[in-house]
C-alpha cells in the first residue's frame, strides 16, 4: 500500500500508524534531505508538539485507542535528490496478521520534487509499507516444531484472550478472523463448532475458507452441506462480511451434482478467488488489509471509507502482538537469577559469620566476651566462708598446681576435671577463683550458654579456642559456669550443633597431654542432667558438693559481711544465723545489704537488730502492707489467733523456741509467729512432731474460744494444711502409727502403692492425730485463758513482740518495759492506737474496747 505525507517547513519527521491489540502505536522516523545525515533524535520541541497534536487527534477519533506509544527508529540516509529513503523498523514482538508473524516493517520514501544540494522548503514523499514475514511455525495439528508445556500454556492463554475479544465484538470481522485463524492451527474441530453453532458472529470469505479447511483437516468433508453453508454466509452479508457475488457463485454449485467432498473443494476455490479479487493481501488471506490499489474497494478497505491503512489514526493497520515463549531463554534467565542470588547469599553469610566469629575469644582467640581471663585472682580460701568441707577437698588441687612433681613421682595422677555441685549462691564460682588465687595461675572462665549462637559449629570452635589459650599459659584453670547448658545429656532429637559442642569438649578434656597443668572446673545446679560421658573417670571424675551453709557457716558469713559494714553492738549474729535457715551465702549478702540501705535511709548511725529483723521479714514474707486498712475487728481477731499459736508454743514440751510474734501485715499474711530451732535440725522426734501439731491448732482454737464457733474465720487454712501434711508424713513415711505399721508409702499424698483398704486406714490415722492435737491445744488454752487474753491485748498495743517478751508475758505476766513504737504499722493499726488512747481516757483501757468490738468472719492467711 502507499502512504502519502505532505512534509513542509521545518517538519523533519513523519508517522505511520499501526493499531496493535486495539492500541495505537506510532512509528516515527526522522530524516534530512540531500547531504544531511539521518538523525535519531529530532528537535525536542517539534517532537513534543507533534505528539500533542497526535494525542488530540486520537482522543477525538471514534476509533481512538487507549494508549499511544512512540517508537523512534532510524531509516537510513537520503543520498541524493532522486534517490529513495529506504528503512526498516524491527518490531519488539512479532505482529500476527491473518496467521502470519510479522517481524519488521519496511519503508520506501521517494521524493516527488527535489532541488539538488538545496534543502527544499516544500516537497512531498510517498512511503510504501511492506511487511517482511516469516511463516508462523506453530503446530496446527498437522506437524510443526515441538512445543513444551510452558509454550502450550502460553498458547492457550493467548487463545483465551482472542476469544474474549471476539465474543465482546460479534460484528467485528477483524476480531473474529484473528481468533478463528489462530484457533484453526491448534483446534480445527473448535472452528467447525463455532461456525455452525454460533450464527450471531459475523463471517466473511476468509472465515468461511477457514471453516472449509477445518472440515478437510478433521476428515468431515463428506458432511459438508452447501445450503446450510450458504444460509450461514447470507446471515453476514448484510453486515458487509460476504459479498453477494460470492453467494451467487456458491448457489450455482447447487445445480450441479457433486459429491459432498467435491462440493466442499469447489466452494473453497470460489472463496479463494473472492479473497484474491477483494485485494486482501498476499497468500489470499488478506495479510495486507486493504492491499494494493484495489484493496480500497475490498471488504476491509470499505470499513474506513477508502483510506489507506496506516496513513492516519482513522485507518490504522490492524495487527496483533504477542510475546512468544522461548523456553531456553526463560530457563537460562531463571538459572542466572538463581545463581546470582546464591552467590550473594553465600557472600553475605561468609561476611556475617566472620563478624560473628570475630566477637569470640580474647588474646589469641579474638576480642570477644565469651571467654574471660582473670590474671592473678585476688580471692583466697580465707575469703570463702560456710563451706569448710569443700575447701578441704580443693586444697590438694592447689598443691598440685604449685608442685606437680610431688604428686607424680610415684606414678600417680590427679583428676583432670573437677565438678562443683550445689544450689545457686553457695559459692561455687568463688571457690574456683580461690583455687586460682591460691595457686597463682591464670584463670579462664566462661558460661556454658555463651558457646552456642546462631551459627552452626561456632560452639565447637570456641571450645578449641578456650583450650588453646589455656595451653599457651599452662599451668592454668578453666572454669565453665552452668556447664549443664553445654554438657546436658544427649538425645536423638537434639540438634547436631549442640552435639558437636559437647563432643568437642569431651575430646579436649580427654585429648590434651597428660599432666599438662590444666585443671577444668565445672559448676552446675543440676548434676543429674549432665551427660554420662562427661562424668566418667578421666574427665569430671571428682565431684565436690557445695551445700547450703549450716548455722555455723551462716554465722561465719554474717561475721565476714558485718566486718565490712557498721553494725550496732546489740546485734546478735547467732540469732540471725538461727533465723535464716535455708539461706545461701548470696541470700545472707542480700540480707546484710538491705539492712544497710534501710539503716542509711532512716538516718541511723549503725545497723540495729530491729533493722536486721525488718530485712529478714521482708525477704521471707514480703514487704509491709502499709496501705492496707485493717479494721479493729480484723486486728483483734488476728491478735488472738497469733496469741493462741504463741501460748501453745511456749507451754508445749518439744516445741521450737518462739522468736517473734507480730500482727504486722506482710505479703499474704496478716500476722505470724516465728519459731527458731536451737541449731540446724536434721531430724525431728515423735514428741516434736506432736508439738508441731498442737501449735498449728492453737490459732483456730483461740478464735473458737474467744469469738464462738459461728465466728471462726478461714485464716487457719494454712495451719490446717500444715498439720495435715505433718500427720500424713508421720503415718506414711516415719512409721508413727500402730494401726498402719512401720511401712513407707511414697507419692505426694503419701498413698502411692497403697491398697484401697490401707488408704482408708491412713486417712483414719491422720484424722486421729489431728483431732488429738486439737483437743490437747484446746485444753491448754482453756486452762491459760488469762495469759492468752493478756498476750493478745499486748500484741494489739505493741504490734510486735520478741520471743523473750512473749515468754515473760505468759510465764511471769510481765509486760514489755519499752515505749509503744508503731510508726511502721499499717493505717488500720494506727487508727486502733488512736481509738485505744481515747477509750482509755473515757472507759479505762483497751479491755473495755475489746469487749465492745464484735469480730466478723473474713478470709485471712495466718501462720
Amino acid at each position: 500500500m502507499q502512504s502519502h505525507y505532505d512534509i513542509s517547513g521545518d517538519d523533519l519527521f513523519g508517522d505511520i500508524y499501526i493499531a496493535v491489540n486495539k492500541q495505537f502505536h506510532v512509528i516515527t522516523y526522522y530524516y534530512y534531505y540531500q547531504d544531511f545525515t539521518l538523525l535519531r533524535e529530532a528537535r525536542e520541541e517539534q517532537r513534543k508538539l507533534r505528539n500533542q497534536q497526535l494525542q488530540r487527534l486520537l482522543s477525538s477519533s471514534s476509533t481512538a485507542a487507549t494508549a499511544t506509544t512512540t517508537f523512534a527508529g532510524g531509516l537510513g540516509r537520503m543520498g541524493s535528490s532522486s534517490s529513495s529513503l529506504l528503512g526498516s523498523y524491527q518490531l519488539p514482538h512479532p505482529l500476527i496478521l491473518s496467521g502470519r508473524a510479522y517481524h519488521s516493517l519496511s519503508f520506501n520514501i521517494t521524493p516527488t520534487t527535489a532541488t539538488t544540494n538545496v534543502n527544499p522548503t516544500t516537497f512531498t514523499t510517498s512511503a510504501s509499507l511492506l511487511a517482511t514475514t516469516t511463516t508462523n511455525n506453530t503446530n496446527g495439528g498437522g506437524g510443526g516444531s515441538h512445543r513444551t508445556f510452558l509454550t502450550d500454556l502460553r498458547r492457550d492463554i493467548h487463545l483465551k484472550s482472542l476469544e474474549r475479544i471476539a465474543n465482546a465484538s460479534p460484528h467485528d470481522i477483524h476480531a473474529q478472523h484473528a481468533f478463528l485463524h489462530e484457533l484453526s492451527q491448534y483446534y480445527p474441530d473448535a472452528v467447525i463448532m463455532r461456525f455452525e453453532q454460533f450464527p450471531n458472529f459475523v463471517v466473511d470469505e476468509r472465515i468461511a475458507l477457514l471453516y472449509l479447511n477445518a472440515l478437510v483437516r478433521c476428515g468431515q468433508g463428506d458432511k459438508f452441506g452447501l445450503m446450510k453453508f450458504v444460509e450461514r454466509l447470507q446471515g453476514s452479508s448484510n453486515s458487509g462480511g460476504v459479498s453477494s457475488t460470492t453467494i451467487d457463485k456458491l448457489m450455482e454449485l447447487s445445480s450441479e451434482k457433486y459429491k459432498r467432498g467435491e462440493m466442499a473443494s469447489r466452494a473453497s476455490k470460489i472463496l479463494e478467488g473472492s479473497v484474491l479479487a477483494a485485494g486482501g493481501g498476499g497468500m489470499g488471506m488478506g495479510m495486507m488489509m486493504g492491499g494494493g490499489a484495489g484493496g480500497v474497494g475490498g471488504p476491509m478497505g470499505g470499513m474506513f471509507g477508502g483510506a489507506i491503512r496506516g496513513s492516519s489514526p482513522n485507518a490504522p493497520l490492524f495487527v496483533q502482538s504477542y510475546n512468544p515463549v522461548k523456553t531456553r531463554e526463560m530457563l537460562f534467565a531463571l538459572t542466572r537469577q538463581v545463581l546470582i542470588a546464591f552467590v550473594v547469599v553465600s557472600a553475605l553469610t561468609v561476611v556475617f559469620t566472620e563478624q560473628g566469629l570475630g566477637r569470640g575469644g580474647m588474646g589469641a582467640m579474638g576480642n570477644g566476651k565469651h571467654i574471660q581471663e582473670a590474671e592473678g585472682s585476688a580471692v583466697r580460701f580465707d575469703d570463702v566462708k560456710g563451706v569448710t568441707e569443700a575447701k578441704a577437698e580443693l586444697e590438694e588441687i592447689v598443691l598440685y598446681l604449685k608442685d606437680p612433681d610431688r604428686f607424680t613421682r610415684l606414678g600417680g595422677k590427679l583428676p583432670r576435671g573437677l565438678l562443683l555441685t550445689g544450689p545457686p549462691g553457695t559459692g561455687k564460682t568463688l571457690l574456683a577463683k580461690a583455687i586460682a588465687g591460691e595457686a597463682g595461675v591464670p584463670f579462664f572462665f566462661a558460661s556454658g550458654s555463651q558457646f552456642e549462637e546462631v551459627y552452626v559449629g561456632l560452639g565447637a570452635k570456641r571450645i578449641r579456642e578456650l583450650f588453646d589459650a589455656a595451653k599457651q599459659k599452662s599451668p592454668a584453670i578453666i572454669f565453665i559456669d552452668e556447664i549443664d547448658a553445654l554438657g546436658g545429656s544427649r538425645k536423638l532429637k537434639d540438634q547436631s550443633a549442640l552435639k558437636q559442642t559437647l563432643n568437642e569438649l569431651l575430646v579436649q578434656m580427654d585429648g590434651f597431654e597428660e599432666n599438662s597443668g590444666i585443671i577444668v572446673i565445672g559448676a552446675t545446679n543440676f548434676a543429674e542432667s549432665l551427660d554420662t560421658a562427661l562424668l566418667r573417670p578421666g574427665r569430671f571424675d571428682k565431684h565436690v558438693a557445695v551445700p547450703l551453709p549450716d548455722v555455723g557457716g551462716r554465722k561465719e558469713i554474717l561475721e565476714m559481711y558485718a566486718a565490712k559494714t557498721k553494725v550496732a553492738e546489740n546485734v546478735d549474729l547467732n540469732i540471725l544465723a538461727r533465723g535464716t535457715t535455708g539461706f545461701s551465702g548470696a541470700d545472707l549478702y542480700n540480707l546484710m545489704n538491705q539492712a544497710a540501705v534501710k539503716a542509711s535511709v532512716d538516718g541511723l548511725d549503725a545497723i540495729t537488730m530491729q533493722v536486721f529483723e525488718w530485712a529478714k521479714d521482708k525477704i521471707l514474707m514480703g514487704a509491709e502492707r502499709k496501705s492496707a486498712v485493717i479494721t479493729p475487728e480484723t486486728a483483734k481477731c488476728t491478735a488472738y489467733h497469733e496469741a493462741g499459736h504463741a501460748l501453745v508454743g511456749v507451754l508445749t514440751e518439744g516445741a521450737r523456741t518462739i522468736h517473734k510474734a507480730t500482727i504486722m501485715p506482710r505479703g499474704q499474711s496478716l500476722g505470724m509467729v516465728t519459731m527458731l530451732p536451737d541449731g540446724d535440725q536434721t531430724s525431728m522426734s515423735y514428741r516434736q512432731m506432736l508439738a508441731e501439731l498442737d501449735v498449728c491448732m492453737g490459732g483456730r482454737i483461740a478464735e473458737e474460744l474467744i469469738f464462738g464457733t459461728e465466728n471462726i474465720t478461714s485464716g487457719a487454712s494454712s495451719d490446717i494444711q500444715q498439720a495435715t501434711n505433718i500427720a500424713r508424713s508421720m503415718v506414711t513415711k516415719y512409721g508413727f502409727s500402730d494401726n498402719v505399721g512401720i511401712v513407707y508409702y511414697g507419692g505426694s499424698t503419701g498413698q502411692q502403692d497403697a491398697s484401697s483398704k490401707m488408704r482408708d486406714q491412713i486417712d483414719e490415722e491422720v484424722k486421729r492425730l489431728t483431732s488429738a492435737a486439737y483437743e490437747r491445744a484446746r485444753a491448754l488454752l482453756k486452762k491459760h485463758s488469762k495469759e492468752h487474753k493478756l498476750l493478745a491485748e499486748t500484741l494489739l498495743e505493741y504490734e510486735t513482740l520478741t520471743g523473750d517478751e512473749v515468754r515473760d508475758l505468759i510465764l511471769k505476766g510481765k509486760k514489755p518495759d519499752r515505749p509503744v513504737v508503731n510508726t511502721d504499722g499499717s493505717l488500720g493499726d494506727q487508727s486502733i492506737l488512736k481509738a485505744k488512747s481515747s477509750e482509755k481516757k473515757s472507759r479505762g483501757g483497751l479491755a473495755d474496747l475489746a469487749e465492745k468490738v464484735r469480730p466478723r468472719r473474713g478470709a485471712r492467711e495466718d501462720n
